[in-house]
């Protein structure tokens, strides 16, 4: 059904200054992990933006490592990559569920990022997303990741009176001071 859906690409923004990305890649299926990375180097390289590349084990450690990595200050957004098959036990669901919500977190925190883990029901659907010809969603991870940066950066020259930059995001408890008269 999916490929009856005509779908609509923004044009990659123009950053006047340097763009540094790291791409942090589950290679577990190395066929669609490479072909994710090509997608997504593409992208940047069209972007103007440098590509680095780092491999982690699984889809799970994808977000422990774009969050050190953000703590560095040496890049401007990343790229998550990877796949994540339907076996037959409740692992896909765990695995697909927290790395999103891991990713999702980060971003919610202000980290610049474009989400390229694939969470597919056999191998042939991976392929047709993996592929830079096909679905390029390698590359569609870059382009957000990139329209992304441009976002944080155009908003982060706004007046005193804008929203602060960054959101707190408390899952439990008070933060320091509240509830006190």
């Amino acid at each position: 059904m999916a490929s009856l859906t005509e779908h609509h690409e923004l044009p990659l923004p123009r950053l006047e200054a340097p763009v540094r990305l790291l791409a942090i890649v589950a290679p577990y299926y190395r066929e669609i992990a490479e072909g994710l990375l090509t997608g997504a180097r593409a992208t940047a390289d069209a972007g103007g933006a440098t590509l680095e590349v780092i491999e982690v084990p699984g889809a799970l450690e994808i977000p422990i490592a774009v969050a050190l990595a953000a703590r560095s200050g040496r890049y401007d957004g990343f790229v998550a990559l990877g796949c994540v098959i339907r076996g037959e036990t409740t692992h896909y669901d765990t695995v697909c569920n927290d790395s999103s919500r891991g990713l999702t977190l980060l971003g919610l925190q202000g980290v610049c990022l474009g989400n390229g883990i694939l969470t597919v029901e056999n191998l042939g659907q991976a392929q047709v997303r993996a592929d830079p010809a096909g679905q390029n969603k390698g590359g569609g991870a870059a382009a957000a990741a990139l329209h992304l940066i441009a976002l944080a950066r155009r908003w982060s020259g706004a007046s005193q009176d804008a929203a602060p930059a960054h959101d707190v995001i408390r899952l439990a408890g008070e933060l320091e001071g509240q509830g006190k008269a």
